[in-house]
């Protein structure tokens, strides 16, 4: 396992819509410890795959709520709303209001290529929903308001 170097805005890459993985193997089990390592380094609440300049559709989500390994995510359904304030690694020092839904239930693989399924709230709810934007090449910026310097 090991940290890797996480891939700041303008990288074009961050706006790339990610491919479907086809091959659960031990590829994509280090790039999903690695994402581990990574976010857990630089104290986020996610990871996405092209953060670290891979365009697979795999994320992670730390939070409160557990660790989560989300690869080839769909979101199934979302309920009510939630309006606050984001920030994420790709974008450093950088902060803005997003609305995002308060409940989402996501259907996924794990590692191993079995189906789950997650029905998640709050925070986790939101983090969720900024990875996998991650992942069809969407940052939050695009999204969000009044974004501004974490010094203001």
């Amino acid at each position: 396992m090991a940290k890797r170097l996480i891939v700041k805005v303008p990288d074009p890459i961050l706006t790339k819509k990610c491919r479907t993985v086809d091959n659960f193997d031990g590829r994509l089990w280090t790039l999903l410890d690695d994402m581990k390592d990574t976010v857990k380094a630089a104290n986020g609440a996610g990871l996405a795959a092209p953060q670290v300049a891979v365009l697979k559709r795999v994320c992670v989500v730390d939070t409160e709520d557990g660790y989560f390994e989300l690869i080839n995510p769909v979101v199934k359904s979302q309920s009510g709303s939630q309006t606050g304030l984001e920030g994420c690694l790709s974008v450093p020092k950088k902060y803005g209001t997003v609305t995002r839904p308060m409940k989402v239930t996501v259907l996924a693989q794990d590692r191993d290529g079995n189906e789950v399924k997650y029905k998640v709230k709050g925070f986790t709810a939101r983090a969720f929903m900024h990875e996998i934007d991650h992942l069809d090449g969407i940052v939050y910026t695009s999204k969000a308001t009044d974004i501004s310097d974490e010094s203001k």
